[in-house]
């Protein structure tokens, strides 16, 4: 294929084989954990600015808190550069077990890093250093499973199983949320800051070493190994996946900014928000995001089997267009009608971004063919999640410090949300696309 964007040409891998979940598997644990990781940061942000940025403002020092949330996703396009293309010359399977290492070690050693009041300045600097490497091996991570599964996943069920795959980010999340809700119960606030939100970091490592044994049972994908057999893996997956698959790569960032920007809102930004501006306990604000995040991790792969049936580019529409009109209301019912309106608010959201992912994950990856596929969609992935996405919780805090409108924040996933149903209106049709291409 020498085009910019792959059409539907045929679909010869209909009748390929299924044989075993256990692929799927292996994969969904590996985004759990990854996940799990950025949960665990985003829902202990008010313990991590007290500790690692003792400003005089309480505000400011949850910016700071962000802001290095926010670091990590600037190094997942150099993590998703290098990974891919590892990814696409020596194999899916061993850039998953690489990556699942390294954010494994790099959680668990947040959890045992020094304070500002033990070490200074290098406590919020090594903070940093971690966030990096997060960052580095998370740039690798989503667009190399998504494209691991969708080499072995029937072609009738490839949405479905790609959602599966992602909605696993959601279960890390509502995870991450009870154990630090547990935590949170079960100690004073004072024993909380002092010791407690160490261990769900360090709770990382047993679970990346679960993680990896799975992954190391698992097979290459067909579509590699077949790849590898004709001698048509690239030799430079970055050139070939910027000067052949160039329109492929702007859609992929285009659907990623779209998708990182309201999970990361959802998911990393609404417990802060709802504890902090809506001044719900934070029980309360704990309780009302996880039940947002149990109804994505349900709807995503329900929506996934429509989009399988009706094709991807339809729920990519609607979608956007469910975001462009929910966005706003949703902040308006989470930051002023109580713990009812929280759940609402973020419902709306939540099922909006359900439609657009079913659509948006598994386009992402079948625009492309086998010899650039994870190097491509790691490119247009990252790059959209480190503009939207990392920066989605910061954003959120600045808005509604500046502002003072609750509200704002939605007012940014709406038009961002807007600039991307007008970007792929022209986004061509996948859902029959032959990916052994």
């Amino acid at each position: 294929m020498t085009g910019a964007v792959r059409g539907a040409r045929g679909t010869s891998d209909i009748r390929r084989p299924v044989t075993s979940k256990k692929p799927l598997f292996g994969a969904s644990v590996g985004t759990l954990i990854e996940f799990y990781d950025f949960a665990v940061y985003a829902l202990t942000v008010p313990v991590i600015a007290s500790q690692f940025f003792p400003a005089g403002d309480p505000g400011v020092a949850l910016i700071y808190a962000f802001a290095v949330y926010g670091v990590a996703f600037v190094a997942r396009p150099l993590g998703g550069i290098v990974f891919g293309a590892i990814g696409d010359r020596l194999g899916r399977r061993r850039v998953l077990t690489l990556v699942l290492t390294l954010i494994g070690l790099a959680t668990a050693l947040i959890g045992v890093l020094p304070t500002y009041a033990e070490v200074g300045v290098f406590a919020p600097v090594l903070l940093v250093v971690l966030r990096l490497m997060q960052g580095l091996s998370a740039g690798g991570e989503v667009t190399s499973a998504t494209s691991f599964i969708l080499e072995h996943a029937p072609a009738q069920r490839r949405s479905m199983w790609i959602t599966f795959v992602v909605a696993t980010s959601a279960v890390a999340s509502i995870i991450g949320l009870l154990v630090v809700l547990g935590f949170t119960v079960g100690m004073t606030d004072e024993t909380f800051a002092n010791w407690g939100w160490r261990v769900p970091f360090l709770l990382a490592l047993p679970l990346s070493l679960f993680g990896l044994y799975l992954r190391l049972r698992t097979d290459e994908s067909p579509s590699f190994e077949e790849a590898k057999r004709s001698s048509a893996l690239s030799t430079r997956p970055v050139r070939d996946a910027i000067t052949r698959n160039g329109a492929a790569v702007w859609f992929a960032f285009a659907l990623a900014s779209m998708t990182g920007l309201a999970f990361y809102y959802l998911a990393g930004y609404f417990p802060t928000y709802l504890e902090v501006t809506a001044k719900l306990s934070r029980g309360d604000a704990l309780f009302a995001n996880g039940v947002a995040l149990v109804v994505f991790a349900v709807a995503l792969p329900a929506c996934g089997l429509a989009a399988d049936r009706f094709g991807r580019r339809p729920a990519i529409r609607l979608g956007a267009a469910l975001l462009v009109l929910t966005s706003v209301p949703a902040f308006m019912l989470a930051g002023h009608a109580g713990l009812l309106g929280a759940i609402v608010g973020q419902l709306l959201l939540a099922l909006s971004l359900a439609v657009f992912g079913s659509g948006s994950y598994v386009a992402l990856v079948e625009m492309f063919p086998t010899r650039t596929r994870a190097t491509g969609a790691a490119i247009g992935y990252n790059v959209g999640y480190a503009l939207f996405g990392g920066t989605a919780p910061l954003l959120g805090s600045v808005l509604v410090e500046t502002i003072g409108v609750p509200e704002a924040p939605g007012y940014h996933v709406a038009l961002v949300a807007l600039l991307v149903l007008l970007a792929t209106l022209r986004i061509p049709e996948t859902k029959d696309v032959d990916i052994n291409a």
